[in-house]
């Protein structure tokens, strides 16, 4: 049997790039599944969203949007103009 990994609010929004407010928004909308251990809110790993970008993968889209933007700025603006 498998044993599943349960993650603190905290950890949550960590992992997924959010703020903890946000994370407590999503359970309850219900965008997150959670559990209630005694008075302590977890989420199972597994139920988190895969799509969500983490913190990490956020800052490396942001740095290649920079550096192409940096490269390739003025035909971005021309192409806009068009």
């Amino acid at each position: 049997m498998r044993k599943t990994r349960y993650l603190s609010v905290s950890q949550a929004a960590k992992k997924i790039g959010i703020s903890r407010i946000a994370v407590y928004k999503r359970i309850k909308s219900g965008k997150i599944k959670a559990e209630r251990i005694g008075r302590m809110i977890v989420i199972p790993e597994r139920s988190l969203d895969r799509r969500q970008l983490s913190g990490s993968m956020k800052k490396r889209i942001n740095r290649a949007v920079r550096k192409t933007f940096a490269e390739y700025g003025e035909v971005i603006k021309r192409l806009g103009r068009e």
